[in-house]
């Protein structure tokens, strides 16, 4: 057994007593909020650690290296050479428990860049422990995962942000406004796309697993999914288009292109939900796919000056786009920086970019709306650690703080139960509240492709599927909703 795996063994027996001790009540708090009483001032350096760093985690920290990171963790050390090198003073670690433990009162906040079926756990533990959490799209892996961070940030008060960076730009804002401002009228419908895909989706589980590379630890990388033989097919990066790991292409933009739609039209839970795609396998996210959410009608806030009836939020990936609307101008692509928003108003359509960028009126009108939403000066994760630094009773709010991006996220994730319960052929009622649907039926039964078995035979076409045994589908669907972690991993108890 090597250095690395006996110092890991021991952090995790530390990690379970530390965890039983917060779960008993007894919050380990940061240092500034023992020293401060929350606040800290915006000329002293948090203590920054870093879970996942090999990728966007890189990113991210790098625009906040004017504070001290002073811990970096990656289950592979060959993706995370490059951020280990730019931060030579932080210490390094493949088990986020073992830095979380050996750190832990030195830590102010935790920037977490891991595979989306991590992003929970690890956050979780870490704002339970009082620590501040930055953490990227798409929030978390599950409906109840999401709800989960919500509640506990609610709990621990901490400053929290998703990594949707579009969110603090001034397309969202301007979007948010124009919509408050009845510059189009009513909507109740919407469309949104992505030209994702860019990483391979719509492929058969390897039949054969590989040798794991001395760098990897791939039991850390797995975690609470379920174990399946290491194969370079899913790491790195490429586990986006993996069920287990990821959620495809709608989890991985729709946070940054549903986002003015879900606060622009202030969203809420859906009611109803359906999903189509191309070849739909058992563990890979397809080709391509389409979801109509359905959202009842709301009452406006103050600053709305229209009525919010129900709205329909479709979306497209894969390649597939909205038929461009009456009027569209020729040659123009709807298509800006990766994706886009039709907002169909009852006077005028509202279009913009991914991330909300440069929203436009279809009539060529150039509106001028009140500004009620604040302006982030600084970059995205900047706010968030000015956020950090505020006390608890007056902190301003970051622009996608658990509290929203919480909700927000959970409308995303619900796109991605649409699809993989497509076969049952039916829009499915969802019960928002309870994270349920309500329309399963106790002898509905569900399977899906475990392998399409392509041939050519002749110069014909030809499918030997391989298809999983019929489970029940709300069995299914609560599996969804709620993943079963692989022991020895869990979460916190949910919140009251």
């Amino acid at each position: 057994m090597s250095e690395n795996k006996k110092s890991s063994g021991f952090s995790r027996r530390q990690f379970l007593g530390r965890t039983a001790v917060a779960a008993a009540g007894i919050t380990i708090l940061p240092s500034h909020v023992i020293a401060g009483l929350g606040h800290k001032a915006p000329s002293d350096k948090l203590n920054i650690v870093g879970v996942g760093v090999g990728g966007m985690g890189f990113a991210n920290l790098k625009n906040m290296e004017a504070e001290n990171i002073i811990g970096l963790c990656d289950v592979d050390w060959k993706y995370a050479k490059g951020c280990f090198d730019h931060f030579p003073k932080a210490e390094k670690f493949k088990d986020w428990r073992e830095m979380y433990d050996k750190l832990g009162n030195s830590i102010d906040g935790v920037v977490i860049a891991t595979a989306d079926h991590t992003h929970a756990i690890t956050a979780a533990h870490a704002i339970a422990m009082g620590k501040h959490v930055y953490l990227q799209k798409p929030l978390t892996h599950t409906v109840y995962e999401s709800r989960l961070l919500t509640k506990l940030a609610a709990k621990y008060n901490v400053a929290t942000s998703m990594g949707n960076q579009g969110s603090s730009g001034e397309g969202v804002n301007l979007t948010t406004e124009w919509l408050a401002n009845g510059e189009i009228g009513e909507v109740t419908k919407v469309e949104a796309f992505t030209d994702r895909p860019i990483w391979p989706q719509g492929l058969n589980t390897p039949e054969n697993g590989q040798w794991v590379p001395e760098t990897l630890d791939w039991d850390l990388f797995v975690g609470p999914a379920k174990m399946r033989p290491y194969n370079e097919i899913y790491h790195p990066w490429n586990w986006r288009g993996w069920w287990d790991y990821g959620t495809g292409a709608l989890g991985d933009m729709a946070c940054h292109i549903l986002h003015p739609v879900f606060v622009g039209l202030d969203l809420g839970y859906p009611t109803l939900a359906q999903g189509n795609s191309t070849l739909l396998l058992n563990d890979c996210a397809p080709v391509a796919q389409s979801v109509k959410l359905t959202f009842p009608a709301r009452s406006p806030k103050k600053k709305m000056k229209i009525k919010l009836p129900e709205v329909d939020v479709h979306w497209y990936d894969g390649g597939i786009k909205p038929m461009l609307p009456d009027g569209w101008p020729a040659g123009r692509d709807m298509n800006d920086a990766g994706g886009g928003v039709i907002f169909h108003g009852t006077k005028d359509k509202l279009i913009c970019g991914c991330y909300g960028k440069d929203p436009w009126l279809l009539s060529g009108r150039v509106p001028n709306a009140p500004k009620f939403r604040r302006r982030v000066e600084l970059s995205h994760e900047m706010d968030w650690v000015r956020a950090c630094k505020e006390s608890a009773d007056s902190r301003i709010k970051t622009a996608s703080d658990f509290s929203e991006a919480g909700p927000f996220n959970e409308m995303v994730v619900m796109g991605v139960l649409a699809v993989r319960l497509q076969s049952l052929n039916k829009p499915l009622e969802w019960d928002g509240e309870n994270m349920t649907f309500t329309n399963l039926k106790d002898d509905e039964t569900i399977k899906t492709v475990v392998r399409d078995g392509f041939k050519i035979h002749d110069g014909h076409p030809t499918f030997d599927k391989t298809w999983t045994d019929p489970i029940s589908a709300k069995a299914f669907a609560t599996e969804l909703i709620k993943h079963t972690y692989r022991a020895p991993w869990s979460l916190p108890d949910m919140p009251a």
